[in-house]
């Protein structure tokens, strides 16, 4: 009765939160096995958590990049290291998510952004609107993937599991997908007969690669100086930093500060400076510098209008996970998690078949609810069988976060989809069909990180 409650109020057009804690609150009322008040304690008791701490650091950090001109300074970096190859714009794009996914941790934030500038500069450079939403939609979905993130937040909280593993297991799956799309690009420049967009020119690449190896070699050293030298932590972090400003002022690097984001989050977490909730702060208060008093591209009046955007998109987000709550402990309580864990496990004891089935339900869940909503949904379900059949949950959350991420290139409910086809002007079903073709390097990524769990948790395993 729950379900069938919960589908009739989605078919009735309501918000997919009113419709979970709706459900809920009527199910009480006509099967009074409860008193209705346990809606209430249900909600804010889902929210009630450390862990969720995090979430309105990390939006208001990705927020604070987006707005005080960095998503320039990143394209500009990424033009120089490949925007000479054959379809470079194609490449840049590719680049660029990647950089930004390291800021913003969602992909709505990565296709807004960054997207206006990418799609802009295909189409004058002659690209089909067709092929620059569609590069853009599938670049957007590393947003997510590589640390940090805001679904790992939440499934890390709902899973009671490590965000710090979360996010190390982020990075190498983020490197593959990004790969595939770059081949993808090629095989479309190569395709068409497309060439170089900006001409090839040994300094603007050895600078864009000088940054590249500052980028690896900084936080490098630093882990030599703490781990094997034995020195304190947070001098010679504070001293590395001081470093780097100044290495910054002398050779007016394009994107290094901006890029080292997610190195100062995932180095704080794993040499224990910070928790995962610490580490969103350490991101805000890193994004606030670099816009307010380092580039100086942000105003204290744009600073407040961010701020009130962040308090928006946190009020909605969590308003979700204490919907989603409620409606997941009904469905527990009602014992609808523990028979649809039986039938699945009476049907089959396979780890491999069993992530087959969860990768089709996810796949399909992606296409209608938000991806907050449908981890709060499915953790309660999912993880119980993932416990029986010994899957690393770690694994299993970088499954469940890139098909939700999927799921939002597909209509009816896909947000990149809806956000690109107003960027580009184009009509949903022209933007549908143009992101059709680059399903095809998601999947495939899909389909090797479900099967070979061992890359995904080489990271975590060998810093937790």
């Amino acid at each position: 009765m729950l379900k069938i409650v919960f589908l009739f109020l989605m078919a009735g057009g309501l918000p997919v939160a009113i419709a979970m804690a709706g459900a809920s609150l009527l199910y009480l009322l006509l099967v009074p096995s409860s008193p209705p008040f346990v809606v209430i304690h249900r909600m804010v008791s889902g929210i009630d958590s450390f862990p969720l701490l995090a979430v309105p650091f990390f939006i208001l950090a990705g927020n604070l990049m987006n707005n005080a001109g960095i998503t320039n300074r990143i394209y500009n970096y990424a033009l120089a290291l490949v925007g000479w190859m054959k379809g470079g714009l194609g490449h840049v794009n590719v680049v660029g998510s990647v950089v930004f996914a390291g800021m913003s941790g969602a992909a709505i934030a990565d296709a807004a952004g960054l997207g206006t500038i990418e799609i802009k500069a295909m189409k004058d450079h002659g690209y089909s609107t067709e092929f620059a939403v569609g590069v853009t939609a599938a670049s957007a979905t590393l947003g997510p993937i590589i640390p940090p993130s805001l679904p790992f937040v939440i499934y890390g909280m709902m899973a009671n599991v490590s965000v710090g593993a979360l996010f190390l297991a982020g990075i190498l799956p983020g490197m593959l997908m990004a790969g595939l799309m770059m081949l993808t690009v090629a095989y479309y420049a190569h395709k068409n007969g497309w060439g170089a967009d900006v001409r090839f020119e040994w300094s603007r690449v050895a600078k864009a690669l000088v940054e590249t190896a500052v980028v690896i070699a900084w936080p490098t050293s630093l882990w030599l100086l703490i781990e094997k030298a034995g020195l304190p932590a947070q001098p010679v972090v504070l001293a590395g930093l001081v470093a780097l400003f100044v290495a910054d002022r002398m050779f007016r690097f394009q994107a290094v500060l901006p890029i080292m984001t997610p190195v100062l989050l995932i180095g704080g977490m794993t040499t224990g400076l910070f928790t995962p909730t610490e580490g969103a702060i350490a991101a805000c208060l890193w994004a606030m510098v670099l816009g307010l008093f380092w580039y100086r591209t942000m105003s204290w009046k744009l600073f407040v209008k961010v701020c009130l955007e962040t308090v928006e998109t946190t009020s909605t987000v969590l308003f979700i996970v204490a919907a989603a709550s409620i409606f997941g402990w009904m469905l527990t309580a009602t014992g609808v998690t523990a028979a649809i864990s039986g039938w699945v496990l009476s049907f089959t004891n396979s780890p491999w078949v069993f992530l087959l089935l969860a990768n089709l339900l996810m796949l399909f869940v992606g296409c209608f609810l938000e991806p907050t909503a449908a981890i709060t949904i499915l953790v309660p379900i999912l993880v119980p069988i993932c416990q029986h059949l010994g899957i690393d949950l770690v694994h299993f959350g970088l499954v469940m976060v890139l098909n939700l991420m999927i799921g939002l290139l597909h209509p009816p409910m896909g947000m990149v989809l809806f956000v690109l086809a107003r960027i580009a002007k184009l009509s949903v079903e022209r933007t549908t069909v143009a992101i059709l073709p680059w399903l095809i390097p998601l999947l495939v990524s899909l389909v090797l990180i479900t099967y070979l769990p061992k890359p995904v948790l080489w990271l975590p395993k060998l810093f937790y």
